[in-house]
């Protein structure tokens, strides 16, 4: 048996010994995609290929820490029922031996090519990094293909995650990566034909006006245009805390500008943060075929308490955001739920016009949307989220699940607050506000036995509330 054949064997032996107690977890989601077995971080490979979306995903099978990823994958025809596939990529060979790390799918040639980074460390800890490519006809089963890009000069070996697209008649990556100064960075690459890549140059830094000293590394860059401007998506390491920004281990966000081709040369505006929960990290986007920009996020942050998450003694840690189409509207990101996830709902909507304060049970999967003068609101006795009018700020507060003690993380709404959309599933919420001027994406874990949801607004508001459907992951 190939040791690719081994590796396979012993992560679906991982499945099929743990799931059972994985699925039992009463935080395990209903409509989220999370992992059949141990950890699951960043999303890779996510495009719609002939039809049905692929989701690919770092996963660690045999337990709950990190260490030499393979590629999962999961496929939906329609963003709401999701099977999970076969294995895409395991770390067999010598230039990804230490981990399959992250990357992007592009079609190209009828085939659906996935371009990845090779991890490999020595017994020291000295880190080798390649970037990879892998090819499939049918979208399952995969050959890798070898190395085609190794580390310029100018960087340190933590150069990874390219992101691959296709500009005019070139095909274009860019990669997160840290210059020898061990500052952050994006790097620019070109081919003609997916083969041979010539590095342009350094597309943005952690010093490149506007920003001012952005983090010792940037991860899992993205590169897309809406509205005829250039975004660049990024998660830069080693922010400082300032106020109520930057306030997660690791950060993730975005700049918008212009880029040249050519030169690589990029003017853009200053970096906003992308959610301002307290798990979101690497997100990913795709133009599917109705030319949608949607996104996907890993609901997690590397390095932050990971250990310490309640699911851990269940054999699982972490899961996905929901997809999210992307809108630019006066230089700012808005995020929104996908039409496709009114397919999640059950039944009649509670429907309520209601003067001040609303109080009901709910569902541990459900939609929840209200318009209105909003002044706060409690879900499960847990989580709470409160609106500051005369500061403008508004405020998600849960107990930490590490020592129970009050957390907070905040945005500005300098128009107010008058719509709240919100998902909940079993252990986590998705709080799109204001039509999604702002998103907070947090993991939620609130004791079993209190289903309440209570809110208050200024005056007579409107609130309307679906249950979800709990199974639309298919896994065995």
């Amino acid at each position: 048996m190939s040791y690719d054949c081994e590796l396979r064997q012993r992560a679906e032996q991982a499945v099929d010994m743990y799931f059972e107690n994985v699925k039992q977890d009463p935080y395990f989601p209903g409509y989220h995609l999370a992992p059949p077995s141990g950890l699951l971080n960043d999303p890779n490979g996510w495009i719609q290929w002939k039809g049905r979306y692929h989701l690919f995903f770092q996963w660690m099978p045999f337990h709950t820490g990190h260490g030499a990823k393979f590629w999962g994958h999961f496929s939906s025809r329609d963003l709401v029922n999701w099977r999970y596939e076969p294995i895409a990529l395991t770390p067999a060979d010598w230039f990804d031996k230490s981990g399959c790390y992250s990357g992007s799918a592009v079609n190209a040639d009828g085939m659906l090519k996935v371009f990845y980074t090779g991890n490999v460390k020595d017994e020291q800890g000295n880190r080798e990094t390649y970037q990879c490519l892998a090819e499939s006809a049918d979208g399952f089963h995969f050959e890798k293909k070898g190395v085609k890009v190794r580390l310029p000069e100018g960087y340190t070996p933590h150069f990874r995650d390219p992101k691959v697209w296709k500009h005019e008649d070139q095909w274009y990556m860019v990669i997160g990566a840290q210059k020898l100064d061990k500052k952050g960075c994006a790097v620019l690459l070109k081919s003609a034909g997916l083969e041979d890549w010539t590095c342009i140059g350094v597309l943005s830094h952690a010093n490149a006006e506007p920003l001012e000293n952005l983090g010792y590394m940037w991860e899992c860059p993205d590169l897309f245009s809406l509205n005829e401007r250039d975004v660049l998506l990024f998660s830069p390491q080693g922010l400082e805390a300032d106020g109520i920004d930057y306030n997660n281990h690791y950060q993730s966000g975005y700049v918008i500008g212009t880029v040249d081709y050519e030169t690589a040369a990029y003017k853009h505006g200053k970096f906003l943060e992308l959610d301002r929960g307290f798990e979101f990290y690497a997100p990913q986007t795709t133009l599917d075929d109705n030319g949608r920009r949607i996104l996907i996020g890993w609901m997690g942050v590397p390095d932050q308490n990971e250990a310490e998450q309640p699911t851990v003694p269940n054999g699982w840690v972490h899961q996905m955001t929901l997809p999210r189409k992307l809108e630019l509207r006066n230089d700012k990101i808005l995020q929104h739920p996908l039409d496709e996830m009114k397919l999640l709902r059950i039944g009649e909507a509670i429907d309520r016009q209601f003067d001040r304060k609303y109080q009901t049970s709910i569902s541990k999967t459900s939609e929840i949307d209200i318009n209105g003068d909003i002044e706060s609101l409690n879900i499960f006795g847990y989580a709470d989220l409160y609106f500051n009018q005369a500061e403008g700020v508004l405020t998600l507060e849960r107990p930490s699940y590490v020592n129970g003690i009050k957390e907070t993380r905040s945005c500005c709404l300098p128009s107010g607050l008058n719509r709240l959309h919100i998902f909940v599933d079993h252990s986590s919420l998705e709080i799109f506000v204001n039509d999604g001027e702002e998103v907070f994406t947090s993991r939620m874990f609130a004791p079993n036995g209190n289903d309440s949801l209570t809110i208050n607004t200024n005056k007579s508001s409107h609130v309307q509330i679906w249950d979800l459907k709990n199974d639309t992951i298919h896994i065995r």
